[in-house]
Formats: structure tokens, C-alpha cells, sequence
């Protein structure tokens, strides 16, 4: 990115409270998503007894901490559905001179197919994602000085810089990993995975306080706003990487 040069005097904002988006997330749809591939997997289970039983199965890594069920519906094919996630995520990221204070969540829902080209515990994984990631990014503090566009700007106690990235989604997922295969008896086992979410984040700016009257300011904002998605315009992906056991009751 190339730095922003500022000629203009700073401009000051009136006092004004007024506040921002909150985090949330209706948990009705996930709810839902996650009971109808519970239902589809239990109603192949007559496909599946042949092929050995269900199991139950937890994760921890990224996206986070996760729980899950699978049935292998042949000896050489599993269906899977899980959910995982992480519901706060706070850290400090320094972008084009600006310093945001992020804070954020990373869940998702996957359903899964996976293939054992040989028989043995080593796999290859398709499915979806129906993910919940967001990122809010916030520049505020009374006396700051922000450099965004061309122009800077001095903050009252009242004003606030946001950026909000998100997800898409809904996402293909690919990978591989072990475990999740039909064959034995009960008891407990080990699974790992290492994949992708392929889709790309959606970026948004906005000034929220008295400034965000001033002539010319949302114009700055796109073009600063427009710097942060170019920075992340190659990311195309969320990698998954978790390991954890199961357990298969037949």
C-alpha cells in the first residue's frame, strides 16, 4: 500500500454520543442448518449399518473448538456434520498508519463427504461451510488524529472509525485428514484435518459521531476503505486445521 500524504488542517468533531453496531447473531438458522444434516445422516443409517456405526467425534484448532457427527454410509465413503467456532476474537492490527482495536467471531457449520481412496484412515474431504466470521475494526478516542484519504481528522470522545469484514457465507470446503473410516468395532479414535473454506471477505467503512457530517469525509473513508480490500484481496480462503478423537458405537 502507498502511504497517504495529508495537507489539509485537521478538522474537529462536536461532542455527540452515539453508538455502534454490536456484534450478534441470530441462533435460529445455525440451529437449523446443523438439525437438518443431523437428520440426513441419521436417515442414511440404514445405508450404513453394513459399513460399521455412528460416531460422535470433538475437535479443538481453527476455526476453534467443535463438535460432530458422522456415518459411513460404505467402506470407502463417510457423511459428516459438524460445528465449530470461536465467539470472540480481540486483537490490535496496524493498517495504512491507522491503528484499529478488532474484535470479532469465527464460527461455521460443515457438512462433509469423505472418501478413503485406500481403505485405510487416510481420506480426501469435500462438502460446505456455513460460516459466521466477522471482523470489526474501531479507531476512536478523543484527541485522535486519523489520516484517511487525503485528509485528516481529529476525533472527539464521540466519534468512531469502523471497518467491518465478514465472510462469505456460504463456502465449498476441500481437504484431507484421517479417521472418520468405518471399518472396526467401538471405541475411540484419533481424527485430524487440514483444509479450506474457498470464498473471499467483504469490507465496509464507516464513520459513526458528529465527524461524520463533515463535506468530503465519506469520500475519504471509500478510498481508505478501498486500500483495505485491495490489502486483502488475495486472501480467497479460511484454512481449517484441527485435531481430535472420536467415538464409534458399533
Amino acid at each position: 500500500m502507498n502511504p497517504v500524504h495529508s495537507h489539509d488542517t485537521p478538522r474537529a468533531g462536536r461532542p455527540h454520543a452515539q453508538s455502534g453496531p454490536a456484534l450478534h447473531r441470530t441462533a435460529a438458522p445455525a440451529a437449523a442448518a446443523i438439525g437438518l444434516a443431523l437428520a440426513a445422516l441419521m436417515g442414511a443409517s440404514g445405508t450404513a449399518r453394513a459399513a460399521g456405526g455412528m460416531e460422535l467425534y470433538g475437535l479443538v484448532g481453527v476455526p476453534g473448538v467443535g463438535l460432530g457427527v458422522g456415518l459411513p454410509l460404505s467402506p470407502r465413503l463417510t457423511l459428516r456434520a459438524d460445528i465449530a467456532g470461536v465467539d470472540r476474537i480481540e486483537r490490535t492490527i496496524e493498517e495504512d498508519g491507522i491503528s484499529y482495536q478488532g474484535s470479532g467471531k469465527a464460527n461455521r457449520i460443515g457438512i462433509f463427504a469423505d472418501w478413503f481412496p485406500w481403505m485405510g484412515s487416510f481420506r480426501l474431504t469435500g462438502g460446505l461451510t456455513l460460516n459466521d466470521m466477522k471482523l470489526d475494526l474501531n479507531a476512536s478516542g478523543a484527541g485522535r488524529v486519523l489520516q484517511i484519504g487525503s485528509n485528516t481528522y481529529t476525533l472527539s470522545a464521540d466519534d468512531r472509525y469502523e471497518v467491518r469484514g465478514e465472510f462469505a457465507a456460504a463456502t465449498p470446503y476441500l481437504g484431507l485428514g484421517w479417521g472418520h473410516h468405518g471399518s472396526g468395532g467401538p471405541g475411540w479414535g484419533f481424527v485430524a484435518d487440514v483444509g479450506l473454506s474457498l470464498g473471499k471477505p467483504k469490507l465496509n467503512g464507516r464513520a459513526l459521531g458528529p465527524w461524520s457530517t463533515q463535506p468530503g469525509l465519506q469520500a475519504d473513508i471509500d478510498r481508505e476503505t478501498q486500500t483495505l480490500r485491495d490489502t486483502v484481496a488475495n486472501i480467497r480462503a479460511v484454512p481449517q486445521l484441527t485435531l481430535g478423537v472420536n467415538y464409534r458405537f458399533r
